[in-house]
């Protein structure tokens, strides 16, 4: 692997493509690490340090997660990705309800660009919405929850000017997040917005893993570090797993010429579905808990509904929220899987060409056969997900003894830096396969 990389930057326009997304992504991360005009820096590292830890956190913990602890800070790239990431899967759905968004995804390339400009006009409504959400909680004191908003506030002054200040800041910075992650994809290696997740998640691991080694000793370090790699492991060989099911195309004459008689097969992965049912109920869950601290009084006590939400959905590790989560996560896996992949689609697709699966019957009998087999794929995986999400949620007392302590090798991020990490050198080893090296794999 090691010769590999060596000859990735022997080549000039690979080690141009490589050290381009490098830079890439030290801006982005410089970005995030910015205040935002008009934020208090030192007033909000004051309220982190005072809420180290706190139930405060985990309202937006998934998008501080996909920001890389920048949503905290209130900073320029606050938001991170995750308004795009949002836009994307609602225009994805979208596609399947509205008839014209399925006719631009028919289209091809044009299609493609529309959709993409499509997405871009709803991450920055949706970014709109979000900062000035973030914003309303930090003026009111609920986003660093046990900070005394009065002697550390985030935005001092708290004029409309100011907040609307912040919330433009936000909403530019997502827009040249977008910008950066559109560069790397066309100048760089890899998708460019999966890589800038992998990024701000990655860069919160050494901070996670110190807190895991100051708070529990060196004996759980070692353990978590063990446990980290067999999670790992795990997560790759799912991630790989698919089952292939074959496919033979009948002989042909066109003109002159035969075609056909080839024989390939159509992989259907184990998690099909990837994070996104992930993504999805982790969103729904903390929509109640946001509803709560947006709703609720700093002087008034707490109605049924927000006792109720503290009880059982807000605490990360109590076993209603563990078990919600679960059962949200596998039902989310079947209905991504439903909406994203069509049996008959693909089954009409190989009868136009002439392919035909080996003992099924071309048309409606393939199509029934699809169905069957990602119905019996799609339970393990959607066990898989959900087994793999939860993991954070079971072992939290195990990483730190603060009540909202991530996990640092489980759930989501284990899942997306592994999707994007092998993504990404599967397109590396692509590179070098054209140009006659060996690659990673021998």
């Amino acid at each position: 692997m090691l010769s590999a990389f060596v000859s990735a930057f022997k080549t000039p326009d690979l080690r141009r493509k490589i050290l381009f997304t490098l830079g890439v992504l030290a801006l982005y991360r410089v970005g995030t690490t910015l205040p935002s005009p008009g934020v208090s820096y030192s007033n909000i590292q004051q309220c982190l340090r005072t809420v180290e830890g706190g139930d405060s956190q985990s309202i937006y913990a998934l998008i501080n997660l996909f920001s890389g602890g920048a949503l905290l800070q209130l900073s320029v790239f606050a938001l991170g990705i995750m308004p795009y990431i949002t836009a994307s899967i609602i225009v994805q759905l979208l596609t399947v309800v509205i008839p014209r968004f399925e006719e631009l995804r028919k289209e091809g390339q044009s299609g493609q660009a529309k959709m993409t400009q499509y997405t871009r006009y709803l991450t920055i409504a949706l970014a709109i919405l979000q900062s000035t959400g973030i914003v309303a909680l930090a003026v009111r004191g609920n986003l660093f929850a046990g900070c005394d908003n009065n002697l550390y506030p985030a935005i001092p002054g708290s004029s409309i000017f100011s907040m609307v200040v912040v919330v433009i800041s936000m909403t530019a910075g997502t827009a040249v997040i977008m910008w950066l992650g559109e560069l790397i994809t066309d100048r760089g290696i890899g998708n460019g917005m999966s890589l800038l997740i992998f990024t701000s998640i990655a860069a919160r691991i050494p901070a996670e893993g110190k807190a895991v080694l100051d708070s529990r000793g060196g004996l759980v370090f070692v353990l978590v570090l063990v446990a980290a790699l067999v999670i790992i492991a795990s997560v790759i060989f799912v991630e790989q797993g698919q089952r292939r099911i074959p496919v033979q195309y009948a002989k042909r004459m066109v003109g002159r010429r035969m075609y056909g008689g080839t024989s390939t097969y159509l992989p259907l992965k184990v998690n099909q579905a990837g994070v996104i049912p992930v993504i999805f109920a982790s969103s729904l869950l903390y929509l109640p808990n946001l509803l709560s601290q947006l709703t609720r009084s700093s002087t008034a006590a707490p109605n049924v509904w927000q006792r109720f939400i503290n009880t059982y959905l807000v605490s990360p590790s109590s076993w209603s929220y563990i078990a919600l989560y679960f059962a949200l996560i596998v039902f989310f896996t079947y209905f991504y899987v439903a909406i994203t992949f069509n049996p008959e689609e693909r089954a009409d697709e190989m009868k136009k060409f002439g392919g035909f699966i080996p003992g099924i019957r071309p048309g409606r009998p393939t199509a029934e056969y699809l169905s069957f087999v990602l119905g019996r794929i799609t339970l393990p995986g959607s066990l898989y997900l959900g087994t793999v999400a939860v993991l954070p949620n079971v072992f939290l007392d195990l990483g730190s003894s603060s009540p909202s302590q991530n996990f640092p090798f489980g759930g989501t991020a284990v899942l997306i830096m592994v999707g994007v990490g092998l993504d990404t050198v599967k397109q590396i080893e692509s590179q070098l396969m054209q140009r006659n090296y060996e690659g990673f794999l021998r």
